[in-house]
This record gives C-alpha cells, sequence and structure tokens, in this order.
C-alpha cells in the first residue's frame, strides 16, 4: 500500500500541514514547525508555503 500525503487531524495546531507532513516522514511535528519558522524568517517562504499546502493537500481520513 502506497503512503499518501494528508493533512493530520491529531497533530494539528493551525490546519495539520506540518503535523501531516511529520507523519508522512515519520518524524518529530516540532522538527517540521521548527523548519517552517526557519523559512518564514528567511523572507516569508514558509508563511507561502504553508498557505499553498493547506490548499494542495487533503484532510486525513482519520
Amino acid at each position: 500500500m502506497a503512503k499518501k500525503l494528508f493533512r493530520s487531524r491529531r497533530e494539528r495546531i493551525i490546519a495539520g500541514v506540518c503535523g501531516g507532513i511529520a507523519e508522512y516522514f515519520n518524524i518529530d511535528p516540532s522538527m517540521v514547525r521548527l523548519g517552517l519558522v526557519l523559512f518564514g524568517a528567511a523572507g516569508g517562504t514558509g508563511i507561502l508555503a504553508y498557505i499553498v499546502a493547506w490548499i494542495i493537500i487533503p484532510e486525513g481520513p482519520y
């Protein structure tokens, strides 16, 4: 069975994007959130990437 990327319903703070990415790669969600903050500090790309991912990634079934 192939892995699919979904927004998380369990590891959610705003929309579950970071939690879903962390579940997909089987890493800690805090690490993904830290990466987002670092990208956000580097010119705002993290915020734009989060919004695009929020729109594109479907919400998980569980």
